[in-house]
């Protein structure tokens, strides 16, 4: 069976958790060298995910379905609010506050737990769904930004 865009991006969901969880034991050692890397590597990777989906599935969905004001619009407004918590968290690297890192990454936590089930339970789905002729060239558009 073929790659869908459900598997490709839950995979990459996971990738982006690994990294984060990772940062966090950091600044939780206060190993402040290792967490600024780590911390631009979740940075990185966070942006190229939202990218995946914004400039590539979003709008392939939305041409399909014609649905530009439902789950696609929450999830962008979703993908703001979290790049401004990852924001916050960046002052907080630089600062080396331990403190207010971990309860903004106990936030962060929260908000992609929360998103992250949302697409991957009904979203991703109504994108197979919907793209199904076309998911292996979305496949391998969305694999092109994390090359870049």
């Amino acid at each position: 069976m073929s790659e869908t865009i459900k598997s490709f991006l839950t995979d990459d969901h996971r990738t982006c958790d690994n990294q984060f969880a990772a940062l966090e034991n950091l600044v939780a050692l206060e190993n402040w060298q290792e967490a600024t890397t780590n911390f631009y590597k979740f940075e990185k990777e966070l942006n190229i995910h939202f990218d995946m989906e914004e400039k590539v599935m979003f709008p392939a969905f939305e041409n399909k379905t014609g649905m530009s004001a439902g789950p696609t619009q929450v999830m962008r407004m979703e993908h703001a609010q979290m790049l401004n918590v990852v924001s916050s968290m960046k002052e907080d690297i630089e600062k080396k506050d331990k403190n207010h890192f971990l309860g903004l990454s106990e936030s962060l936590m929260m908000l992609l737990q929360q998103h992250n089930m949302k697409e991957e339970q009904m979203l991703y789905a109504m994108a197979d769904a919907h793209l199904q002729e076309e998911s292996a060239s979305i496949i391998e558009k969305m694999r092109e930004l994390k090359r870049d």
